[in-house]
């Protein structure tokens, strides 16, 4: 029986999600969908310039995780490209932080 997977943390969601080329390939319209937490990767690593083992800690897994997440999430980029596909960006097992409330902090001594 395989481990159950561990859920990755995704700070920003997606601003959009998908992208599609301005001209299809002669073969027609081919899809392939990004994970939520690919992009994150892509984010953290490629966008922020994160080292690989700080982006892991952030994204809750392990140093070794993260980069099969960043090499499947690379692959699926480059397919898009290349191929001609619209690029879906959906799914995936993550989890988005909770809100944080916000607490009222009062000074000491301020003016009278």
């Amino acid at each position: 029986m395989p481990r159950p997977r561990k859920r990755r943390f995704v700070q920003v969601p997606p601003l959009v999600n998908g992208f599609q080329p301005n001209r299809f390939p002669p073969w027609g319209r081919e899809e392939i969908v990004l994970p939520v937490e690919g992009l994150e990767a892509i984010r953290l690593n490629d966008f922020e310039g994160l080292d690989q083992e700080t982006a892991a800690n952030r994204m809750g897994v392990s140093r070794p995780t993260f980069g099969r997440i960043l090499n499947h999430a690379r692959a699926v980029v480059a397919e898009a490209l290349v191929m001609g596909k619209v690029l879906l960006i959906e799914g995936g097992d993550f989890e988005m932080p909770h809100e944080r409330r916000r607490r009222c902090r009062r000074g000491r001594g301020g003016p009278p």
